[in-house]
């Protein structure tokens, strides 16, 4: 079953693990549980059943890309690389993180070694995305 599968792929933003199972990432990355993750998401028909945008973002969040919403504590990034999404149509959505142990840089050896399926080709490390926090009238940039 691909739900509770950790992959190990190059996301939108960087090379990361995605998985629908948050308690395995949390083991893998060695985290706090209360710690939240973002949720990569495959369209924003997907993010309609998740969470309600206010009316004054729709178009912000409908144009954006490798940016994430904070929304309600709740946080969310629609992907539109087509190489990410190959995998994300088949999950529609899954939890992201960057590959490495929490508060450490990117280890090779490690993403590989704890990751049950690797998604091939593996592109460097990139730039995060863009964090938003959304109220209902006003936008604060996090990062």
């Amino acid at each position: 079953m691909l739900k509770d599968k950790v992959f190990l792929t190059s996301t939108d933003t960087t090379t990361g693990f995605v998985s629908q199972n948050s308690d395995r990432l949390n083991e893998i990355k060695q985290r706090p549980k209360d710690k939240k993750f973002i949720k990569a998401l495959n369209s924003l028909d997907t993010l309609k059943s998740i969470t309600r945008i206010p009316i004054m973002h729709k178009k912000r969040v409908r144009r954006s890309e490798k940016s994430t919403f904070i929304i309600k504590d709740e946080s969310f990034r629609v992907v539109k690389d087509k190489c990410h999404l190959l995998l994300l149509d088949r999950l529609k959505w899954a939890y992201s993180t960057s590959a490495n142990p929490s508060g450490r840089g990117y280890d090779e050896d490690f993403a590989y070694k704890n990751a049950d399926i690797i998604v091939a080709p593996l592109r460097q490390n990139g730039q995060a995305s863009s964090l938003f926090k959304l109220g209902k009238r006003k936008i604060q940039r996090l990062r």
